[in-house]
């Protein structure tokens, strides 16, 4: 065979080839409804692919981030909801011993019943969510949140809280740790407590404590004290007297920003001392209300004494449940900007994967289209190369 004849030959055979492997690459597109069966298909369009599969793997672990916060705050509400309906019951029951027309031995049942409230608050505080986790831990969340030891509650969590990456550019708080919830509430009217001294001889009754001028309040310690039952004076800390005046049950008495209610008929000597705020745990207002509502009442000075401390365990159970309601209402902002960026980063997923057929999926039309056309171009290379092999000199002569 002549040079030249090898060359036509060799031309032949590569163009049957190449025919062969377009014909192949269109069957396996075709099979597996993909355009890019490799990166050199497209390099561009497979580039852009490789990065909206990262962005849809990331989406899903979003998806997967967001549904564990939003179950984990779920039971966070839950146990608030609990906690809340337990604080109200507690200070209906309050407020019935505080009635003057109660028995002793009603106050007793009464404090047997809100006994048994603090357990059950207690065991709101160490619940545990789906995963056996404890709610209100922190990030120690292995760990007992809240125990009784030697006649004190205690927080055995940490102050953390675990953020859960629910986009790109969002994180989420899946819960509270149990030292905001429940510890971190001030007592009084939660700037400053009235309480009476322990040795009041008198019937005064402390009714109302308010904060009328902020700017005003230095948060010094102050005493009033009565020189009769009708005239009083305010001393701060260092025993000077900031005011003074006369005095009827029921009226308030004002110094240094603040007013304070009494009523009843204070002895001379008697006094009523108003100091800044203190954390104080839930548990111990419910704790210390219990106590309060078995105190005797069998005359006025007792009775004063009774309505004193159950009016200040109420006034703390008051700030105790509008604690609770400002971590509810964190709560259900947090699990609706959940559900807000699960539609979001869904709505971004479906547009990402459409993105993602428009480069990936095949048009199968055009596809078989071209299959039928690479078909009967091979069949023709086959039959032209058949033929021009066959030829020969005798063919002519």
């Amino acid at each position: 065979m002549r040079v030249s004849t090898i060359g036509a030959y060799n031309q032949g055979v590569e163009l049957m080839q190449r025919l062969q492997v377009a014909l192949d690459h269109t069957q396996r597109q075709i099979a597996s409804g993909r355009r890019l069966l490799t990166p050199s298909d497209d390099p561009i369009a497979a580039g852009r692919a490789l990065n909206l599969r990262e962005s849809l793997s990331q989406l899903v672990q979003f998806d997967r981030n967001a549904n564990l916060a939003g179950s984990r705050l779920g039971y966070e509400e839950s146990a608030l909801t609990s906690a809340s309906n337990i604080l109200h019951r507690v200070r209906e029951l309050a407020l019935q011993a505080n009635n003057a027309t109660q028995t002793q031995e009603a106050r007793e049942f009464i404090s047997i019943e809100i006994r048994q409230l603090l357990g059950e608050l207690v065991d709101v505080a160490n619940q545990q969510d789906g995963n056996g986790r404890y709610m209100f831990a922190g990030t120690r969340d292995a760990t007992l949140p809240v125990t009784h030891t030697g006649g004190s509650y205690v927080y055995n969590g940490d102050q953390g809280q675990r953020l859960v990456q629910i986009a790109d550019n969002r994180q989420v708080a899946d819960g509270d740790p149990g030292s905001e919830v429940f510890f971190h509430v001030r007592n009084g009217n939660g700037t400053f407590v009235a309480t009476p001294a322990a040795f009041n001889a008198g019937s005064g009754i402390l009714n109302a404590t308010s904060v009328v001028d902020a700017a005003a309040y230095d948060r010094d310690t102050y005493t009033i004290r009565f020189i009769d039952p009708v005239n009083y004076e305010v001393l701060d800390s260092s025993a000077a007297v900031v005011a003074s005046g006369a005095w009827q049950s029921g009226d308030s008495i004002a110094f240094s920003g603040l007013e304070v209610a009494i009523t009843g008929t204070p002895a001379a000597g008697d006094e009523f001392v108003a100091a800044p705020s203190k954390f104080q745990d839930i548990f111990t207002t419910v704790y210390d209300l219990a106590d309060a509502v078995m105190m005797t009442a069998d005359d006025d000075q007792s009775r004063a004494a009774l309505n004193n401390s159950v009016n200040l365990g109420l006034q703390n159970l008051d700030q105790a449940l509008g604690r609770i309601l400002e971590v509810r209402t964190s709560v259900g902002s947090r699990l609706s900007a959940v559900e807000i960026q699960r539609d979001t980063n869904e709505a971004y997923a479906l547009t990402t994967q459409q993105t993602l057929s428009e480069l990936e999926d095949l048009d199968y039309a055009e596809a078989l289209s071209r299959l039928s056309i690479q078909a009967s171009v091979l069949e023709a290379a086959q039959a032209s190369f058949v033929r021009t092999q066959s030829l020969s000199l005798f063919n002519f002569l």
